[in-house]
């Protein structure tokens, strides 16, 4: 049976794309790539201009996964603050890796004109603080990026944010007109078209059932394999399995977002003037922006078990109206939600496994951008430059504790904590 999206307001939106067939039979390829989401097509696009023969495979429909329905949110950084990255690996690595992402912003902008990709993108992005403390920590971290990185932001504050943010729930803002927000269906579409275009073979409803490690990684399916000299595993939370060290590592968490029905351009310019993506700062945070066709898309509602949240349309309604009381009339017309990759310190987990298998994994909710880079730096390692992606391999990354059967209690234990930290300082 032919894998369909999930309904969501980016389905229901984007342009249709042609189904592309399932592995059948023994194929060869010089690079063979699991998954058929930003980073697979990104390595893959790197790849093909530069030569190589690549398959991707995909379990479902291109850009089934977080890739085709998150928040699509643009964002410099990565899922953990800079500070912990620089703890890790140390200041001079840790500026490289603060500066390539944003290399991976400027990338996202470069594919859209190159290979003419719609995706509805939209300058600008801010960040903001719901209680005092929060106010301390966004200046503080402004100041670092200026002093450390040489990356400029604004701070508004709070009445400067109400020029163009409709609520009182914020009391400021650190705005980012670098960073911005886009359709990530119609985007991840986009780098389909483009990679088929250069020669790239693309297999849906194609899961991987196993990897076979050697000199000659082989990929198998139910109805197929590929033999391949290189291998890369850009599943992130939705495979299991096929290289359990790399399983332990990340742990899939549940992200729900709703779309309003359409509020019409006036009423939408009301609600954000100039139409920036915006999110808290808050561990169990909302996010929110306006749609092309001018709907509020509201997220938020992590769920660390695994387990959809009770009402959830509901549960979403009542957040969207701490933020915007004004819209108490507006219901919405869809709600889904999808699992992302968090790694345990939420910093990025690329690197290798032997000498040609790669893998990038845990972008902790913060993957629109960081996704097309770990393509390309994954593709130059296959290429033989490996420095980029040895300095990311440099990160530590501990397994969740509790091993299959007490890590997922533990990390639900663990997220209560930061939720009632939220709530009370």
């Amino acid at each position: 049976m032919t894998a369909q999206h999930i309904p969501s307001y980016y389905t229901a939106s984007a342009p249709p794309f042609p189904v592309q067939p399932a592995l059948a039979g023994d194929e060869r390829a010089d690079v063979c790539i699991l998954g058929a989401g930003i980073t697979g097509l990104s390595t893959a696009i790197e790849l093909a201009e530069a030569g190589y023969k690549v398959i991707v495979l995909e379990a479902q429909r291109i850009g089934w996964g977080a890739s085709g329905r998150s928040g699509g949110q643009a964002i410099f950084g990565y899922g953990c603050d800079q500070a912990k990255i620089t703890a890790l690996i140390g200041q001079d690595d840790s500026k490289k890796l603060f500066d390539w992402s944003l290399e991976a912003l400027d990338l996202l902008r470069e594919r859209c004109r190159k290979y003419s990709i719609d995706c509805d993108w939209r300058d600008g992005h801010a960040h903001v603080p719901i209680k005092p403390r929060q106010v301390l920590e966004l200046q503080q971290w402004q100041r670092d990026l200026e002093e450390t990185h040489g990356y400029a932001t604004q701070w508004w504050s709070r009445e400067q944010l109400r020029e163009q943010l409709a609520s009182d729930r914020y009391l400021g803002a650190l705005f980012d007109r670098n960073s911005g927000h886009l359709h990530p269906l119609k985007y991840t579409q986009g780098l389909a078209r483009a990679a088929l275009s250069l020669g790239v073979r693309i297999f849906e409803n194609s899961k991987v059932t196993a990897l076979v490690r050697g000199d000659k990684p082989v990929m198998r399916t139910e109805n197929g394999s590929v033999n391949c000299d290189f291998a890369v595993l850009a599943g992130n939370a939705y495979v299991r399995g096929i290289a359990p060290e790399l399983d332990s590592r990340i742990m899939p968490v549940g992200t729900y977002i709703g779309a309003t029905e359409s509020l019409g351009a006036e009423r939408a310019q009301a609600l954000i003037g100039n139409g920036m993506a915006v999110a808290d700062i808050n561990w169990a945070l909302d996010y929110f922006r306006l749609s092309a066709d001018h709907r509020l898309l509201f997220g938020g509602r992590a769920s660390y078990s695994t387990l959809p949240p009770p009402d959830l349309a509901g549960t979403m309604r009542r957040r969207m109206r701490r933020v915007f009381p004004q819209l108490q009339d507006v219901k919405f017309e869809q709600v889904w939600g999808g699992y992302v990759d968090i790694s345990l310190n939420r910093a990025p987990h690329w690197g290798r496994l032997g000498s040609n298998v790669y893998f990038a994994q845990g972008f902790s909710g913060h993957g629109i951008a960081a996704t097309g880079l770990a393509g390309r730096v994954i593709a130059e390692a296959i290429r033989g430059q490996s420095e980029r992606l040895d300095v990311f391999a440099k990160i530590p990354h501990l397994p969740f504790p509790g091993g299959r059967t007490f890590r997922t209690p533990m990390l639900v234990a663990a997220m209560a904590w930061y939720k009632l930290r939220d709530a009370m300082f």
